[in-house]
């Protein structure tokens, strides 16, 4: 959900700490907020703030552009009247936010109170209010059938113990898993979830032992409380989601992907997708085959040759061996046989010969060194160093991305998945709303961007060459499909999109990214993943000039950026996570081009056929034909 001017929100506890904070950031939007609150005093202030912050986006309004309703939580008559007073002045409901939070200030089984302070209060206020407003909030949304975001605020205490406080501990922890149940409610456009910042400076922090708090890394800001919660509001992937902050790492979702799959029940059929068997024996040989670069050209198959290498034993400490069962085809392997990913003159490149060639595998862990203690022989895992087109490669452990299967559509996640899903967020800065346009969006990495543009609200518009991979692209959820082959790119998007292309995902260069530049939006974003039309040729990659590109994007506030997948090898682990969770749960799917290579003998055509521009969806290798597996049903 974009914030923009004129939505309108809901904030209990908005008086105070992380409530205020939230009022004031939303009213500095623009945003109508209704302050609910049991402190009159605090109220009343924060809404004239609200109100002066308003006066900047709207004016000769017929109703307040805030709200302070003096209201005790626990009391359903008077939240439901909040509401209504709420929808009654602004016509709906935008965002919720339920804030309000105590700490019980008697240790619980010596309290016989029922009054502020007592725990029973804290359950009431915490979990039971909580609860409340959630429901009066889904019901608000949908009766005026409007999209809607709802945020409960929860706390770090309740993802670990809180020794303290332990029912302030409870309490926290129900609203994290209550909210994180109500995950199916995206289906109505309605999505909710939770912020559990660790420790902030506010009146209830100042309970807790300060030692406790510097030994937890200290205060949070209160921006960067503000800041994940814009980015729950704001992004629509995020449903359900449990936001965690603190101050030692930062912002991150809790429970990772991969500690979810340890509970996540999955039906039968997708236990039967990940289950699989192999005959190819795991015991490690004298010597297997490897690809080499042995001269720098950017024609793979004259740059390489196989090569027969003794394994290197014994194993290395903190080394892993893994045994290569698919490997990824990629553009740029002509970039890398011609020495073009290594720095310095061509003396010193030249000086690295022979190097190993391929970028990205899956296979199975055959052999671990010492001092390796958190891997097994036999775990499925996925690489992407150099030296994946082999048979069996050496890897630091902390080069090993455990996987559920070994399967060609993991390979597939890799370079190319993970270029499109980091490029987006990082590069692009994708949100909903916008028009997103993929050049050669049926290849390896396009099938990923227009699926994940989308996923996200997009418009997605997508270039192609040919009938079946325009089929192709349309059965992805591609909006308009543009087969340059019957089709003039420049035409359709002059004639379709005057305004321009809010995002454009590029890797085919030369005249397309010309026509790319041409076709930007104001405040356009052009990422270029690659330029595979100059990869090959007489003289190999050679740069362009492109005369007027700083007064074209000076002109229109645009950004053309360019993205490296190295440079946010951080990001991997996160991203392949997110998107085999999105392919394991039926969002995303993978396409494989159907011609099969098989063995290490077939890179050098594997290769060659990916540049020949009939390739569909992403080419892989089987560098182990006997490996048997049932087939993943897409």
């Amino acid at each position: 959900m974009e914030l923009r001017p004129g939505l309108s929100a809901l904030i209990t506890g908005g008086a105070s700490g992380i409530g205020r904070a939230l009022s004031l950031a939303l009213a500095r939007k623009g945003i109508f907020v209704t302050v609910v609150d049991f402190s009159e005093e605090r109220g009343k202030e924060v809404a004239s703030l609200n109100e002066k912050e308003n006066a900047k986006f709207h004016s000769d309004l017929k109703f307040p552009s805030a709200l302070f309703i003096r209201c005790d939580v626990t009391n359903t008559r008077d939240v439901a009247a909040a509401f209504e007073k709420h929808v009654q002045t602004y016509g709906g409901l935008d965002i919720c936010i339920n804030s309000a939070g105590i700490a019980s200030s008697v240790v619980f089984y010596n309290d016989k109170t029922d009054g502020e302070g007592s725990w029973r209060r804290a359950v009431r206020v915490n979990l039971i209010a909580v609860i409340d407003c959630t429901r009066l909030a889904i019901q608000t949304m949908q009766t005026a059938g409007k999209p809607g975001v709802i945020i409960n605020i929860g706390s770090a205490s309740g993802l670990y113990p809180m020794y303290g406080d332990p029912i302030y501990s409870a309490t926290k922890g129900g609203v994290v898993l209550f909210t994180r149940s109500l995950y199916p409610y995206r289906r109505q456009g309605i999505r909710i979830n939770v912020l559990c910042p660790e420790f902030v400076d506010t009146e209830l922090s100042a309970k807790v032992d300060p030692k406790f708090i510097q030994s937890s890394g200290g205060f949070i800001p209160m921006e960067m409380v503000v800041d994940g919660a814009f980015e729950l509001i704001k992004d629509e992937s995020k449903a359900g989601k449990c936001l965690w902050i603190t101050e030692r790492r930062g912002m991150e979702y809790w429970p990772t992907p991969m500690e979810e799959r340890k509970y996540l029940v999955t039906s039968s059929q997708a236990k039967q997708r990940f289950s699989y068997t192999t005959k190819s024996s795991l015991e490690i040989p004298h010597t297997f085959r490897k690809i080499v670069v042995h001269t720098l050209s950017h024609n793979f198959r004259n740059a390489t040759e196989i090569v027969h290498t003794q394994l290197s034993l014994p194993i290395k400490p903190h080394h892993v061996v893994v045994k290569i069962i698919y490997a990824g085809v990629n553009a740029s392997d002509v970039n890398f046989s011609s020495g073009r990913y290594f720095s310095g003159g061509s003396k010193d490149i030249a000086s690295r010969l022979p190097f190993d060639a391929g970028f990205e595998a899956v296979g199975l862990i055959a052999a671990v060194g010492d001092l390796v203690n958190d891997l097994r022989i036999g775990t499925p895992v996925a690489i992407m160093t150099f030296g994946s087109y082999a048979e069996f490669t050496m890897v630091h452990k902390k080069h090993i991305l455990p996987v559920a299967r070994p399967d060609p559509e993991v390979v597939a996640m890799l370079t190319s998945g993970l270029t499109a899903s980091i490029a987006l967020e990082k590069a692009a800065l994708m949100d909903s709303g916008k028009v997103v346009l993929v050049t050669a969006a049926a290849g390896g990495t396009g099938q990923f961007a227009v699926q994940l543009a989308k996923l996200a609200g997009n418009k997605v518009v997508a270039t192609c060459g040919g009938e079946q991979k325009a089929a192709l692209l349309k059965a992805l959820g591609v909006d308009r499909v543009i087969d340059y082959r019957k089709e003039d790119v420049k035409s359709v998007l002059k004639k379709e999109f005057p305004k321009g292309v809010d995002i454009i995902y590029e890797s085919v260069g030369g005249e397309m990214f010309d026509l790319c530049l041409n076709a930007l939006a104001v405040y356009g974003r052009l990422i270029v993943i690659g330029m595979i039309s100059q990869y090959q040729g007489e003289h190999g990659w050679q740069p362009s000039n492109y005369t007027g590109l700083c007064e074209k994007i000076l002109a229109k506030s645009q950004t053309v950026a360019g993205f490296f997948l190295v440079q946010y090898s951080h990001l991997w682990k996160e991203h392949l996570d997110r998107l085999f969770d999105l392919y394991s749960s039926g969002k995303l799917k993978v396409s494989l081009d159907p011609r099969k290579f098989s063995g290490i003998s077939s890179v050098a055509d594997a290769v060659e056929y990916l540049h020949s521009g009939r390739s569909q969806g992403k080419v892989v290798v089987c560098i182990d034909p006997t490996f048997d597996q049932q087939p993943s049903k897409l």
